[in-house]
């Protein structure tokens, strides 16, 4: 393993003022996967038309889908208004194999992640979007792992977080898109930003 090459994350925090949402995927995939620079960049990945579905009835909605790729700045936009910041549970990793798979990743250094709610003084939902990013924020808390698309409560930074479980937006992930937006249109019910 040590002969494997660490990666550190390519993107900055994406933190807009008034956050209320922070979600928390893993970590990119490798640059040859990306169709925009920001989270979810991969085309085969299904987080932008889960939340397009959710909120405009449009999975296509923040697809550039004849040049296969999501356009970054009405995503930006998106998340600003909405109240959603977004970045990964590590920031330092090993790829123990050649594909994106979070089976694979290493987590050599975790996200300090109670400084980042630091930087968010209204967030008070926590989303992991995968096994490894809940794993490595659990650890981080030391609190109870929720099950796929129920929460855990913790205490953090003076305030009381919800910490949600989402199903991966993977494709690798067993679950129809429209399924899994309906378990993040949950989330966000029970939450009030819906």
């Amino acid at each position: 393993m040590k002969n494997i090459p660490t990666e550190h994350h390519p993107l900055q925090p994406f933190l807009p003022d008034g956050a209320r949402l922070l979600m928390l995927g893993s970590f990119p995939p490798e640059r040859k996967r990306w169709s925009m620079e920001f989270f979810y960049p991969n085309w085969g990945n299904d987080m932008w038309r889960i939340w397009g579905y959710i909120f405009f009835g449009d999975k296509q909605h923040f697809e550039l889908t004849e040049e296969k790729r999501f356009d970054r700045e009405r995503i930006a936009t998106f998340c600003t208004e909405q109240g959603i910041a977004l970045y990964d549970t590590a920031t330092e990793v090993r790829r123990l194999a050649g594909n994106a798979s979070d089976k694979f990743l290493e987590v050599v250094t975790p996200t300090d992640l109670r400084s980042m709610l630091r930087q968010l003084p209204h967030c008070h939902t926590i989303v992991t979007t995968g096994e490894k990013a809940t794993d490595t924020l659990v650890e981080q808390f030391g609190c109870a792992k929720p099950s796929v698309g129920e929460y855990t409560e913790v205490e953090a930074e003076g305030r009381t977080l919800r910490i949600y479980r989402m199903p991966s937006s993977s494709r690798a992930y067993p679950l129809k898109l429209e399924r899994k937006a309906e378990a993040y249109e949950r989330m966000l019910r029970e939450i009030g930003m819906i």
